[in-house]
């Protein structure tokens, strides 16, 4: 449980230096984050240096991927040719392999892209060319310096976690996002902001409880709002009728940075936290703060003879400020997965858990049972969910899925028909297109290869015939998900949008489509 610990000072790591005369620089580039780096945590040094040049490559290839297939702004002819793709940009010119833009695969270190002629390693200076102007390539820098970091700390593979201790396997995760180029900006915060709070660094870190008048104070929880400690020093100094009440006993950092699980166990807290992560500033919606107590009874009721659960959103609150409920002041309070449930984003990308697996084929035709078929069924009764490698986990007996766990409310789409209470915000919906894209982007287009890919990566197994088991176990429903392409979010094409929070898509092939 949370509770209140001693009274203590909570770490003011996000403004180290406020009584000296220098204050790091957040969002820092490759060459700021060794700067800080040498002040902080020289033993770490060498290990970012050797690191560096395979984040490089690693970013690289996500941009790759999008220059492979997004809309992307001045982009006027791609081919294929030789093994090579190349590409006409209004004032450039880019050549590089076409194997190098292949998803949940990593690149080796050195890789070069041809830009107008001149080799080119750097995905911040691509983006710069291509892109003029485009705060983009601060992203990117930021995210090759924090990937660099992640695996500086975390330089021999991992190991199974003990289940005994909440949160920590979903620390096994050290790259972040398999796909987005920004899969490890964090917009705002600094090096020591990183070492002290960011998952792949290990950290635990006491919560703020911040007392709120009642009057201000909107959802079901108490008028306390639990606060992330980055975010609880300025929402003092911005608002004066918020009370400190201390700190919670430690919690520990999970997938998403902002939701952290006690370490003595409990529920899980999401926090809000004004960092840009990937694509979006990690706030809690007052939509969300509505709907989650809400819609989890009705998704229990939904999903109560199938081998899937969803995490029950208990209580949710936020302080009112003169813009009405206010996500930047706002927690969600969610049940914790089991012991051992494995986020699936963990477990496609940790070779100490692959080797538990014994039959490929075994292990994924029990994960089309208890994970894409479930889905599917869910989705004729109605209601996307958005299973996702961070959203979703599954449970394991000797090597075997038995069960799915999905958590996080806020991404789903439900029909208007479907008998769901009274949703905020953008979750109800008529348009069966807009339900089958939101489960087919999650479940298929990302999960589904990501899974493929590592067992046939890490168990030589066919990717045909899994297509074919997962194809086969999901002949029951609409048939638009074995045979439309597959859609996959365009995300650099949005981060280079007027308006980064609108939804763009590109499809790809549906391997599935063979099998139809």
């Amino acid at each position: 449980m949370i509770t209140t610990a001693a009274a203590v000072s909570p770490p003011d790591t996000h403004r180290p230096d406020r009584d000296n005369k220098h204050v790091p620089t957040p969002t820092a580039d490759p060459a700021g984050t060794r700067t800080q780096l040498a002040d902080l945590r020289p033993d770490l040094l060498t290990g970012y240096d050797t690191a560096l040049p395979g984040a490089h490559a690693a970013i690289l290839a996500r941009l790759l991927l999008a220059l492979e297939h997004e809309p992307l702004p001045g982009l006027q002819t791609r081919h294929h040719h030789n093994g090579r793709t190349h590409l006409r940009f209004t004032h450039t010119t880019v050549t590089y392999p076409t194997t190098a833009a292949t998803p949940f695969t990593e690149p080796p270190a050195g890789l070069t892209v041809l830009v107008d002629g001149l080799d080119m390693t750097d995905p911040a200076a691509l983006t710069a060319q291509l892109w003029p102007g485009s705060a983009l390539r601060t992203e990117i820098a930021n995210s090759v310096a924090n990937l660099a970091l992640a695996r500086a700390a975390n330089p021999t593979p991992a190991v199974m976690a003990t289940p005994h201790e909440p949160g920590r396997i979903e620390q096994l995760l050290v790259d972040g996002h398999p796909l987005h180029p920004c899969c490890r900006t964090r917009t705002g915060m600094t090096v020591a902001d990183l070492l002290a709070y960011a998952p792949e660094h290990h950290p635990t870190f006491p919560l703020r409880r911040l007392r709120v008048p009642p009057n201000r104070w909107y959802g079901t929880a108490n008028p306390i709002l639990y606060a992330h400690p980055w975010q609880a020093a300025h929402l003092l100094d911005q608002h004066p009728w918020l009370t400190d009440d201390g700190p919670t006993t430690p919690v520990r950092p999970l997938m998403s940075l902002r939701t952290v699980a006690p370490i003595d166990g409990g529920p899980h807290i999401k926090t809000a936290v004004d960092i840009q992560m990937t694509s979006a500033i990690r706030t809690v919606s007052p939509a969300a703060v509505h709907n989650g107590p809400r819609l989890s009874a009705f998704l229990n009721r939904l999903t109560a003879d199938l081998p899937l659960d969803v995490l029950t959103e208990t209580e949710a609150g936020a302080a009112i400020t003169d813009h009405g409920p206010d996500r930047h002041l706002a927690h969600l309070i969610r049940q914790a997965p089991p012991p051992g449930a494995i986020p699936l984003g963990v477990l496609a990308t940790t070779p100490a858990i692959l080797d538990t697996i014994d039959d490929p084929y075994t292990f994924f035709t029990d994960l089309t049972t208890v994970l894409f078929a479930p889905l599917a069924t869910i989705l004729n009764r109605g209601v996307a969910l958005e299973a996702h490698g961070q959203n979703t986990l599954i449970v394991l007996s000797d090597g075997r899925p038995t069960r799915t766990v999905y958590r996080d409310l806020g991404g789903i789409r439900v029909h208007t028909d479907a008998g769901a209470p009274d949703l905020h915000g953008d979750l109800p919906t008529d348009d069966p297109a807009e339900l089958r894209t939101k489960l087919a982007a999650a479940a298929l287009a990302t999960v589904a290869r990501q899974t493929i890919t590592a067992l046939s990566h890490h168990h030589h197994a066919e990717p045909d015939r899994l297509w074919q088991l997962l194809a086969t176990a999901l002949h029951h429903t609409d048939p638009k998900l074995r045979t439309d392409p597959l859609p996959v979010k365009a995300t650099t094409a949005m981060r280079l949008a007027a308006d980064p929070l609108h939804d763009q898509w590109t499809h790809l092939p549906n391997p599935m489509a063979a099998f139809a």
